[in-house]
């Protein structure tokens, strides 16, 4: 399955979309940001539509009982041991044969220097068979930093060139953005949180329908949709679209900010408020990059679930002159760079190599991020 030069690491992200947990199965060879890295396996893992509901409201209400909090870290870190393990089975080969399962858990809170990504890795480590890293995030904020984006260090290992100037853009339930120059060094890497991706569409879909699927598929409804151009000119307003990096954000904070820009004296319908939802992502987005490089990039290479989101790729590739594309194009199945990038974060805690970018989240100093939990 791998060569005796590689290491095979499990990437499992759970984003702020809380949707399940993305499982990718790497080959790592080499080590830092001077590697090789072959993706054996993508593998999707929904949450359970009560766990889902419990984590939202959760989020949005910040209360929660102790016994909760507990019931619902157990029934996370059983999602992504089970995902691990599906995955592996696909590949014929047990956790006894993973140098280590990245697990980032499921961002409860978000606010520098303040964050919980909740799991338990002990659990998953017995459940899987093989040593957990987790809590990316902590030593970066214990360092002064922003906790986010991580992602970067994988950015720059996988699609740093000699020729164009690339924007990396991530559309989670939170978009971020990666600025790689041409033959750029680490520390000229530029990365920050741009707002929502996913988030607010996902929102206004559970508003509408609580019971249903929970988010627009593919976009459908906004693509039919007109944004309310005033709505959005009031939510770009607000005062993080245009606060300099490094900066980074959570749902509640993105969700918080469209209800102060939505006048419900104006009532639209919700094609309408998912086709303003999008437009502010993209605007966000192209504001951002405008506003860092002075222009825009040569090409944005687009990546994480709101890269199937037809109405927010339109509005970007609606830029004249921008070139477009998705992850895919580069052989990385959008839906799994994170788990693949989270994956390399852990090899590099492994070899005890730093592996946050100062520049982009604001640290004081380089962090070897994540905590071990052995193979039991």
């Amino acid at each position: 399955m791998s060569n005796t030069n590689e290491r095979l690491i499990a990437g499992a992200m759970s984003g702020t979309s809380a949707d399940g947990v993305d499982v990718a199965i790497v080959a790592v060879a080499g080590s830092g940001f001077d590697v090789q890295v072959r993706l054996l396996r993508h593998h999707f893992i929904a949450y359970s539509p009560e766990l889902r509901k419990r984590i939202f409201a959760m989020r949005h209400s910040g209360v929660i009982t102790l016994e909760d909090l507990a019931a619902i870290g157990r029934e996370i870190s059983l999602t992504y041991a089970t995902g691990v393990i599906e995955a592996l089975a696909a590949l014929r080969i047990t956790g006894s044969e993973l140098a280590a399962v990245a697990a980032h858990g499921q961002t409860l809170f978000h606010a520098p220097p303040n964050t919980i990504q909740w799991l338990d890795p002990a659990l998953i480590a017995a459940e899987v068979g093989a040593p957990v890293i987790s809590d990316f995030r902590r030593a970066d904020c214990a360092a002064g930093g922003q906790g986010a984006p991580l992602v970067p260090f994988a950015d720059y290992a996988l699609f740093r060139n000699a020729i164009s100037l690339r924007a990396l853009v991530n559309l989670g339930g939170i978009a971020n953005v990666t600025v790689l120059r041409p033959n750029c060094a680490m520390s000229e890497v530029l990365a920050f949180d741009t707002g929502p991706g996913n988030c607010v569409s996902d929102y206004l879909v559970r508003k509408h329908d609580p019971s249903g699927p929970g988010f627009d598929r593919g976009g459908q409804m906004a693509t039919v949709g007109l944004p309310d151009l005033g709505t959005a000119q009031r939510m770009l307003a607000e005062p993080f679209f245009t606060a300099p990096p490094p900066k980074s954000t959570d749902v509640p904070q993105m969700i918080a900010a469209w209800e102060r820009a939505y006048v419900l004296t104006d009532p639209r319908p919700l094609p309408d408020l998912l086709a303003t939802a999008c437009y502010v992502t993209a605007s966000a987005i192209l504001d951002a990059l405008h506003r860092l490089l002075g222009r825009l990039p040569d090409e944005i290479i687009v990546s994480g679930g709101g890269s199937r989101n037809a109405s927010i790729l339109g509005f970007l590739r609606a830029t004249p002159g921008l070139v477009v594309r998705t992850s895919d194009e580069y052989g990385l199945p959008a839906e799994a760079k994170e788990a693949v990038a989270f994956a390399l974060l852990a090899a590099a805690t492994l070899d005890g190599i730093p592996s946050n970018i100062p520049g982009v989240t604001g640290a004081r100093r380089p962090a070897v991020l994540g905590s071990v939990t052995p193979r039991p």
